[in-house]
């Protein structure tokens, strides 16, 4: 576009929202870059920036123009929501952006409880400022919900899509990641009703046509037609699962035992290696996700090496459970995109698991690359 450089601030900055709200993130920056020319430090134009680069997924250039809006502004309260969203959300499954966006979080929630005192307003000015405090509180508890559903503590991001709902019942991404969560822990009756609201109030939305289908396919119903939906509203994202027979799943699983280091290969000669469709819901009920694609179950060596030790202190016999390598087919199948894809998600499953009956926690084989 043709930025016209007569555009006073006030005008550009408007410019700048009208092309966000419209979609037209180039032109959006296009206007940013004017009102920066005008004025380099503006706060606003800042966070108009992060936002239209953040939605051309120049993520790191983001993160830049965020950071310089903090500096600036320590206490710009959708700044600082901005920039958590951005590192929660994108790129990726990445914990220590995770926990920096919430630590965002917190300082926006500190800084709307610092804005809101001391103050003397108009009602009108009470009433927007209102209104905007709820809008914040409504992204910020959003956020909060998504962030500690990625790291794992389900009853937390159920808390906080809970709050969500309590100010906006109707807002679609909570009632949605809400669902998600209840799935996650089995509640599967609770899950399918909810996904099926969200299918009738939602129906150009294809993740619970998807979710619906993953219920159906554990029921041992009719799964196809739901997934078949979900395809068809965004083939990109939900393609159709590559199958492999029992046989070759079984050698796939082989090979990748085969290409284990020796001395982890050591170390299965007391562990039984299964597959399975997908968790049980036992299983699920012990933590696992209905979608995980392997389980270890047992002690791992380090802590089998603490237990015979104790047992020899006090001369005990020492017992020795067997442990247990899972992996789940159809959980495998529908993640991979391609069969090649699906042979090295199966190798490194294998590697996974094997790590946590070596010793490492999520955080050490996260580290290794192996989460």
């Amino acid at each position: 576009m043709s930025v016209d450089m007569s555009l006073s601030l006030e005008e550009a900055l408007a410019s700048a929202n009208q092309a966000l709200e419209d979609g037209e993130f180039v032109d959006a920056l296009g206007f940013v870059k004017q009102a920066l020319a005008l004025a380099p430090q503006d706060a606003d134009a800042l966070e108009l920036k992060g936002l239209a680069l953040a939605e051309l997924g120049e993520f790191e250039e983001a993160d830049d123009a965020f950071a310089a809006l903090l500096k600036v502004d320590p206490k710009h309260v959708t700044g600082l929501i901005a920039a958590a969203d951005l590192k929660i959300r994108e790129p990726g499954d990445d914990r220590e952006r995770i926990e920096e966006g919430l630590a965002l979080l917190r300082r926006a929630e500190a800084a709307a409880k610092q804005a809101a005192t001391g103050k003397a307003r108009t009602a009108a000015e009470m009433e927007r400022e209102e209104r905007a405090q709820e809008a914040a509180a409504i992204e910020l508890e959003l956020l909060r919900g998504i962030a500690m559903n990625q790291l794992g503590d389900l009853e937390a991001a159920l808390a906080a899509f809970g709050r969500v709902l309590a100010l906006d019942p109707d807002h679609s991404e909570a009632q949605l990641e809400r669902a998600l969560g209840v799935f996650e822990q089995g509640r599967f009756e609770e899950a399918k009703k909810a996904f099926e609201k969200l299918t009738r109030d939602y129906p150009e939305d294809p993740w619970s046509f998807h979710y619906l289908g993953l219920i159906a396919e554990r029921r041992g119903d009719d799964a196809e037609s739901w997934f078949e939906k979900a395809r068809k509203l965004d083939p990109e994202e939900f393609t159709a699962p590559t199958r492999l027979s029992i046989a070759e799943f079984d050698a796939a699983v082989a090979d990748a035992i085969d290409k284990l280091p020796e001395h982890a290969k050591a170390e299965l000669g007391n562990v039984i290696i299964k597959v399975e469709p997908f968790p049980s819901d036992e299983e699920i009920r012990e933590g696992s996700s209905p979608i995980i694609l392997g389980v270890f179950i047992g002690a791992g060596l380090t802590e089998r090496l603490h237990m015979h030790a104790g047992h020899s202190a006090d001369g005990g016999m020492g017992m020795e459970e067997t442990a247990r390598i899972i992996l789940f087919q159809k959980n495998l199948e529908r993640f991979a995109r391609s069969r090649e894809e699906l042979l090295e998600e199966i190798r490194i499953t294998v590697l996974h698991e094997v790590g946590h009956l070596l010793g490492l926690d999520e955080d050490e084989l996260y580290e290794r690359g192996l989460d």
